[in-house]
């Protein structure tokens, strides 16, 4: 029976018996007598009651949807209201959770596009300076050292300090180069990748522990790029943000995929929101129908645990962009 109705009906049996009442052999004296209010009181009391319980059984998984519309994020698909009730109610809770699908197919999508334009982004910059600015710098590489082979000596130390210069900024431009569109991924595979990413991250403070699998299942390069990516963040964010001394880098098989963890003995998360190097990985982890987690590391610190079915499940899946081979780096 639907909502209506059955409140409908409760409120119309109490008016009918209050009204039976008024009309029947029952009188209220005046003053009342104690048996007379006890009765009225009862009677009223049990009125109410009844009318509490229906409510109650009745709005309960009102008040379920209305917990579950303030805590649902598009970025954590998967939690849906269990249907329940009858009537409209379920109806209510069946279309939400309808609409809950439609946005998140509809956001994935939308991440799909925005993340293949961005990528296509960080291709075009890295190869303009890997063949534009890195070119131009070995060129100047070339004619500093050519200038200062014939030189008079206090001249030649000055353009070999600037050749100097000049060489640690081409090789920042390659690491930018790199890190924009990583082209051991493109060649070598994602495990070379990671070892790659952790030999980056390493030293100054920070020592990266990298642990390979070597019984991967076959992942697509679409997938690659997604695990890549979120390594790259969550090393990142040690980096940056952790206060780390120590962190992991694991890439291993899991029941019905793989899973990526990278963990560090930092600071940790604590309370703060999550940022947009957090949602970002969310983001990415939609694109291949994965799971991301990011919690508090069993002895301090934070991990972030990415676990990826195989095969991938793509929203949007010609949406991501494929591998360009790489450029040879300059001489």
């Amino acid at each position: 029976m639907p909502l209506f109705w059955r409140i409908f009906l409760l409120n119309a049996v109490v008016l009918i018996v209050a009204t039976a009442l008024l009309l029947g052999p029952v009188t209220v004296s005046t003053p009342v007598l104690l048996t007379e209010a006890a009765v009225l009181t009862v009677g009223l009391a049990a009125m109410l009651v009844a009318n509490a319980l229906l409510l109650r059984v009745g709005l309960a998984p009102l008040q379920r949807l209305t917990r579950a519309m303030t805590t649902t994020d598009l970025l954590r698909p998967g939690d849906r209201p269990a249907v329940g009730g009858r009537g409209e109610i379920a109806e209510l809770i069946t279309t939400y959770n309808t609409m809950l699908d439609r946005l998140e197919d509809e956001r994935a999508t939308s991440s799909a596009r925005a993340l293949s334009a961005q990528e296509a982004e960080r291709r075009r910059v890295a190869r303009e300076l890997h063949d534009e600015v890195g070119q131009s710098l070995t060129a100047v590489l070339l004619q500093l050292k050519r200038a200062a082979d014939h030189a008079p000596p206090g001249l030649g130390e000055e353009l070999r300090q600037v050749q100097e210069t000049t060489r640690a900024s081409l090789e920042e431009i390659r690491r930018i180069a790199r890190r924009l569109r990583p082209g051991v991924l493109d060649e070598l595979g994602l495990a070379s990748a990671l070892k790659a990413l952790a030999n980056e991250y390493g030293g100054s403070g920070l020592s990266v522990q990298h642990s390979p699998a070597a019984d991967l299942p076959e992942l697509d390069q679409e997938t690659e790029l997604v695990i890549y990516r979120v390594a790259q963040e969550g090393l990142t964010n040690t980096a940056r943000h952790a206060g780390a001394r120590r962190a992991e880098l694991a890439l291993r098989r899991a029941p019905g995929g793989v899973e990526l963890l990278v963990r560090d003995d930092g600071r940790g998360t604590g309370a703060a929101p999550e940022g947009a190097g957090i949602r970002g990985m969310r983001e990415r982890a939609l694109l291949v129908g994965a799971r991301l987690t990011v919690d508090r590391a069993a002895g301090g610190g934070t991990e972030v645990r990415l676990t990826v079915p195989v095969p991938a499940r793509f929203p949007a899946h010609a949406l991501v962009p494929a591998r360009e081979t790489a450029h040879a780096p300059p001489p």
